[in-house]
């Protein structure tokens, strides 16, 4: 029994792509092809994950004392508003 269905993709500009890797042999059809692009992903979106949960590992275990978020918000205002300042050429 088979244990996929067929599906129909449209790739627009990405058809090229796909088409030079099978016209250079490297892979025989279009399924393989796609295979390897969602290993690919699947593989790039592991390592981002690990990247975050080390980074809240990090957080977690950082002895800093905590900041109100009110202050942090304050601040993070400050900044924009000083960037839009910046940005409209008032500075």
């Amino acid at each position: 029994m088979r244990t996929s269905r067929p599906i129909t993709v449209t790739l627009g500009e990405l058809q090229r792509s796909l088409d030079a890797r099978l016209t250079s042999g490297a892979y025989s059809s279009a399924s393989e092809v796609l295979r390897a692009a969602l290993r690919a992903l699947d593989r790039e979106e592991a390592a981002l994950d690990e990247i975050l949960r080390e980074r809240v590992r990090e957080a977690l275990e950082d002895p800093r004392p905590s900041l109100p978020a009110e202050d942090v918000f304050a601040r993070l205002r400050a900044y924009h508003a000083e960037r839009v300042k910046a940005e409209s050429g008032d500075a």
